[in-house]
């Protein structure tokens, strides 16, 4: 891959891609898929098992032995829920099996592979996804803020026997009342007369993994102003756990509120610099919205194989319900959201791995600098977080819809899926946040000129003005028609965005206006750039399976990504014009100018979806399984 395609996060909105320059899954090469399959054996032969003993809430004696076995820190506490002691050994077996030390240095134990390996296994994890959320928070948000900002005597104290699972992590930033605004929070740390210790007080809220947790990085304000990031111990004096909140869904994992009350850290445990903390909160947040989105992925997988099994089994009038057709539209749609998803989600892990791979490994601050490449595709890993979220979210609902009544019985696992997958669209940020996180960083690049939006949008703008398209690549080929409209719908989009920092820049560049009357321009703007982000990595990942197999064995890759443009460039359209006839304020005049610009970026041609969709579906119900690796 060239390195000046991929070096910024964001580039996609002004460059187009090229094929070479996109990473998928058909790229992996053996210790990925290794990876892959040890995860998926894993779930498969030690995590489902043990359904039940994860999923009931049920509270069970805590023994001596069991103190001693699962080194439980429960002075005091005479039961513990059930699913506790089946986490601890399941994790410690997953760390046994080299699940948790994939992103770890191999100075402290690790095997330092990268993020596509992470990514890999995050999806493979999404088949149980109470155990996903338990092993994403430890090998995630936990861990990562110690091996991005961590000082080489923390990383040494801890990243070893978190890369075993010896001990695991939490990651404590949410509190009562400050959820999405975190950095508001009031937990607060005071320096003791002595030096030598930050004493911490107040409480974290829902904090995953905290029913067992060994070491959580904990966020507070120094004096109650500097927001500073602390590496806290179960041991120490003063920490102790609510009890385990009883949750629609995600049951098998541990939630739990986390009270600090005089709380003694070592000085030495502070994480990264004292008022410096929203460095690592925010930077690892999005490794851990990229993760959540690829678990998604993963998620979609799992129900096109479990639900087409059932609808090929399933009859009624006679026949089975995946012949009919508004079951097929069903399968037809999961996959095409799904086919996107997933390129979207190996061209992103690409994008960051070749751009760590390019700093220097030997240099004293490398992994600081691998922490501010995160940070770079901060607009990418939002995208994952919501866009995946909501397909997943889609394909669930769907896939109880299609079992019909049995949908709704916990027998069958489309029902736990539809319960499991609702709070991925609330935690690492509510969607809503990470929507208003996309227009805010384009403004900030934008001013910055780290992007070259501006330029770009004023030659759409003037060439409009003009009566003339925009400059475009000459695209032959297959896929040629889809690869103009998404250049098409690129360009709509610019001139859009562009627009709207025109007439509401004011609203825009205030950080507090864009709470309220701002977000009615922030929405639409991120859903259009998702959808592009999207639609992009579809159509070029489908053109480069082309290249490698040819189009007639390609053809469901190809079929795939021609009914998702159609109707993702619908979607953006109807998005655009909604958004530039909401900046008219009713004003005929500058809608008529709006207007003429949209029919000068029209892309639109007939495409008979609903056949294209039967020839998925039909494929799919056929092989029972997601056919695009």
């Amino acid at each position: 891959m060239s390195d000046e395609k991929v070096s910024k996060g964001m580039s996609w909105l002004v460059n187009p891609a090229c094929m070479e320059d996109i990473f998928s899954a058909e790229d992996f090469d053996e210790e990925t898929l290794m990876f892959a399959q040890s995860a998926a054996d894993f779930v498969e032969k030690e995590v489902t098992p043990f359904d039940e003993d994860l999923e009931g809430h049920i509270e069970i004696e805590v023994t001596d032995e069991m103190r001693e076995k699962y080194g439980l820190p429960l002075k005091g506490i005479d039961k513990v829920d059930k699913k506790i002691p089946t986490n601890i050994d399941l994790m410690k077996k997953a760390g046994e099996a080299g699940l948790l030390m994939v992103e770890i240095p191999e100075e402290y134990g690790g095997l330092d592979k990268g993020v596509t390996a992470s990514m890999v296994v995050s999806e493979k994890l999404s088949r149980h996804p109470s155990f996903a959320a338990t092993m994403l928070a430890h090998s995630g948000i936990g861990t990562l803020p110690i091996v991005y900002f961590g000082n080489e005597e923390q990383k040494a104290k801890y990243l070893p026997k978190l890369a075993t699972g010896e001990w695991i992590a939490a990651y404590a930033l949410t509190e009562t009342g400050y959820g999405s605004d975190a950095l508001s929070a009031k937990t607060k740390a005071v320096l003791s007369e002595d030096g030598k210790y930050y004493v911490l007080n107040g409480e974290k809220q829902f904090i995953t993994n905290a029913g067992f947790a060994d070491v959580f990085v904990v966020y507070a304000k120094v004096d109650g102003e500097k927001f500073t990031a602390f590496i806290v111990e179960r041991s120490f004096p003063g920490l102790s756990t609510g009890a385990e909140e009883n949750k629609m869904g995600i049951r098998g994992s541990s939630t739990r509120t986390l009270v600090l009350e005089d709380v003694k850290v070592p000085v030495e445990n502070v994480l990264g610099e004292i008022g410096k903390g929203h460095k690592s909160a925010l930077g690892i947040l999005d490794i851990g919205r990229f993760k959540l989105g690829v678990a998604s992925l993963g998620g979609c997988k799992d129900l096109i194989q479990d639900t087409t099994q059932y609808a090929n089994e399933r009859k009624q009038f006679g026949v089975p319900i995946s012949t009919l057709g508004m079951i097929r539209k069903k399968f037809a749609d999961i996959a095409c959201k799904t086919f996107a998803l997933d390129s979207m989600t190996y061209r992103t892990a690409g994008l960051i791995d070749n751009s760590i791979e390019a700093l220097d490994h030997s240099a004293p601050d490398f992994t600081k600098q691998a922490g501010k490449v995160l940070s770079e595709f901060s607009i990418e890993s939002s995208i994952m977080k919501f866009w995946g979220s909501e397909a997943l979210g889609f394909a669930a609902d769907e896939s109880v819809q299609i079992l019909g009544g049995y949908g709704f019985i916990e027998e069958y696992m489309q029902c736990r899926a539809y319960r499991d997958c609702r709070i991925n669209r609330i935690f690492e940020g509510t969607n809503e946040i990470n929507r208003i996180l996309l227009p805010g960083e384009l403004i900030k690049r934008n001013m910055t000129g780290n992007i070259g939006f501006s330029d770009a949008a004023m030659k759409v703008l003037e060439a409009v003005k003009e009566g003339k398209l925009p400059e475009m690549p000459d695209y032959d080929g297959p896929l040629a028609r889809e690869s103009k409209t998404v250049e098409l719908c690129r360009d709509t989009i610019l001139y859009t965005i562009q627009n709207a920092l025109m007439e509401k820049a004011q609203v825009l560049l205030n950080k507090h206006s864009m709470f309220g009357p701002g977000e009615f321009v922030l929405e639409p703007v991120a859903d259009m750039l998702a959808e592009l982000y999207a639609m992009d990595s579809a159509v070029m990942r489908a053109k480069k399976i082309i290249a490698r197999e040819g189009e007639e064995k390609a053809w469901l890759s190809k079929l795939m990504a021609e009914t998702f443009v159609y109707e993702t460039a619908l979607k953006i359209t109807n998005i655009a014009s909604k958004l530039l006839a909401d900046l008219s304020g009713g004003d005929q005049e500058k809608w008529n100018v709006y207007k003429a610009a949209l029919e000068k970026l029209d892309w639109f041609y007939p495409f008979d979806s609903a056949v294209a969709k039967d020839k998925i579906a039909e494929k799919i119900c056929e092989e029972q399984r997601f056919l695009v690796k």
